[in-house]
């Protein structure tokens, strides 16, 4: 069904205008793909062509709080050994080139693919811009980058495109270029904001933080906490979470310590949300307050007990509209009130694993009958008083790629395994369990001046490599933060939980060490 608004791109102010022929266009395009997922998708051998596009389509005045984001486009380079089908070509797009170091990093991990043939089969493509902008806006404001790109696409029928996130700029490329995206219809986005999740998964029939949602204003806020407060004396802490905030970067805490109990408390909200603990660095409360009015957000209890984790479980719908569970992962989270994400376990504990995976599928299986496609997690936080079992609350739907999905698709990529729904473990073809630790956030301030050389003489001179073999070793990502930030990306896989946990230990050793007299 074509929708009566649309949103397309033109100019470099990055806004949207209104165009249903363009709506039109991608359903038409969308709607082919059902076929080519039936007729290329099962044969390693046909041909096709895969359009990389890792644009951060998201808000760039959150974006801008995470150090280094630019380069955060690198961690779909693990799409790079989607070169090990020996017929499929791939074009990876960049807001600036990347080095041909992580290049041949990526390409040396293919299995039993020449590096050379599968060089010969990837296009690189880059706008040699840095601008903290979408690098979808990027690419449209560039008339001769477009030709190279619908040139290397050539032939469209066996082609599609894959997305960090599909918003009305992919869309736009995508009818640019006349190719499918496997990825989420922007008309659905709401679905995956912090207000749509909250209505989806009671919709579902899951359990959800006690709060409000579709709050518009200051006042809409103060009144949800002071509502809040009022129903639960006992409340230690609320969060406010900004629509479309991400990675817990759009989060803000309220401590309710000194708060009156019913008498007053409005004011008293109200004088404090200026000093709201914003996880996102160098936020205020003018911006914050700007964001609401901007994309809306909604107000939570502060789950809290012993104990509390931030497990997730990830789901992909199929062009066929089956639902197929992809993965676990325990979160591990920082920051002021541990809400930012710095990378994850997999798979979840064996506690409730199991528990989360199957409460994610009622809101997986809903979000497939409302039309999603692709790839999307759904976010949860758990508690338990002492001694007691696991409670569960639906967080958030990521209607996207997310901190999961890289290396999970990596350890599938490297060791041709398959994840077992019964169990929620992931085992080789040999029957070896798998397990990793592996982080987005690993940063040093010595760390700074390594170039991506650097970074692979220290891997080869310590064994810091992946071992084909044994399935188990170390995968560095995120390697062009490293020399600016200080800041690296890892992954560490093993046939243990310990194993996984230590090998990560070892790997951080190793660079303290190597870096100590910097």
């Amino acid at each position: 069904m074509v929708s009566e608004r649309s949103v397309s791109y033109r100019g470099s102010d990055d806004r949207p205008v209104t165009d249903a022929r363009e709506v039109a266009a991608f359903d038409a395009l969308q709607s082919a793909l059902p076929e080519m997922f039936r007729a290329v998708f099962p044969d390693d051998r046909a041909e096709r062509t895969i359009v990389i596009l890792p644009s951060l389509s998201l808000d760039m005045d959150v974006l801008a709080k995470i150090e280094g984001a630019h380069h955060y486009e690198e961690r779909m380079l693990c799409m790079l050994l989607l070169l090990r089908l020996p017929r499929t070509r791939v074009i990876y797009l960049s807001s600036e080139p990347v080095a041909d170091t992580i290049i041949d990093y990526y390409l040396h991990l293919l299995p039993g693919i020449p590096a050379q043939h599968a060089r010969r089969r990837l296009t690189l493509l880059s706008c040699h811009d840095a601008s903290l902008r979408p690098l979808t806006a990027k690419i449209l404001e560039r008339p001769r980058l477009l030709e190279k790109l619908s040139a290397a696409v050539g032939d469209t029928e066996c082609a599609h495109m894959s997305c960090f996130t599909v918003s009305e700029l992919e869309r736009c490329l995508a009818v640019r270029l006349g190719i499918p995206i496997y990825g989420c219809d922007p008309a659905l986005l709401h679905l995956g904001t912090k207000s749509g999740s909250r209505k989806l998964f009671r919709e579902a029939g899951m359990a959800v933080p006690d709060g409000a949602e579709d709050l518009r204003d200051d006042r809409d806020i103060a009144d949800a906490l002071t509502t809040l407060k009022s129903r639960r004396a006992r409340l230690r802490r609320a969060v406010v979470k900004l629509n479309d905030g991400f990675s817990g970067e759009g989060n803000a805490v309220l401590d309710f310590h000194g708060a009156p109990e019913r008498k007053g408390l409005l004011r008293w909200v109200r004088d404090r949300l200026p000093d709201l603990a914003f996880e996102a660095r160098d936020m205020s409360w003018e911006a914050f307050r700007g964001k609401v009015a901007e994309m809306g957000a909604v107000v939570e209890v502060f789950v809290e007990g012993v104990e509390t984790r931030s497990p997730s479980a990830q789901y992909r719908v199929d062009p066929a509209g089956d639902v197929q569970i992809i993965s676990t992962h325990d979160q591990v989270l920082g920051g002021e009130a541990g809400q930012v994400f710095l990378g994850c376990r997999f798979p979840a504990d064996e506690a409730y694993r199991l528990t989360i995976q199957n409460e994610g599928l009622k809101a997986a299986r809903l979000l497939a009958k409302k039309g999603v496609l692709g790839r999307f997690g759904i976010d949860f936080v758990s508690a338990r008083e002492d001694g007691g079992s696991w409670t569960h609350y639906g967080i958030e739907v990521n209607l996207r790629k997310g901190g999961t999905t890289h290396p999970f698709l990596m350890l599938q990529f490297l060791t041709d395994g398959v994840y077992e729904p019964e169990t929620g473990l992931y085992r080789t073809r040999a029957g070896k369990p798998c397990f990793y630790y592996a982080s987005d956030n690993l940063r040093n301030r010595r760390y700074r001046g390594l170039t991506p050389d650097d970074l692979v003489d220290i891997a080869v001179m310590n064994g810091l490599h992946f071992h084909a073999a044994a399935h188990e070793g170390v995968v560095f990502h995120l390697i062009g933060a490293l020399s600016e930030y200080g800041k690296l990306g890892v992954m560490c896989i093993s046939g243990t939980v310990e194993g996984a946990r230590d090998l990560y230990g070892r790997t951080v050793s190793v660079l303290d060490r190597e870096t100590s007299r910097e």
